[in-house]
């Protein structure tokens, strides 16, 4: 019922590879919950999905009924090394 997919954007996405997410989002558009993190903005999608009309495509479906939880600030898995170092 819930797909969580982690760290959008971390590794690259072929076109092929974009067509088949879009249709992942797709299938599941206004059905099922899904969780995307990322650590790329909105507007960089484009370059993500190397295709400016399925990136479009995909944010329309993952924005329509989405509560977007920005999160800004130093990184948790770091915070111990810093202490560390400090």
């Amino acid at each position: 019922r819930l797909l969580i997919i982690d760290e959008l954007g971390y590794l690259p996405i072929d076109k092929e590879d974009s067509n088949l997410f879009f249709q992942l989002i797709d299938m599941r558009y206004e059905k099922k919950s899904t969780i995307l993190t990322t650590n790329i903005n909105f507007s960089e999608w484009d370059s993500v999905f190397y295709d400016a009309v399925v990136a479009n495509a995909i944010l329309d479906r993952v924005l329509h009924h989405a509560n977007v939880v920005s999160i800004s600030g130093k990184s948790y898995r770091l915070k111990d090394h810093m202490k560390a170092t400090d």
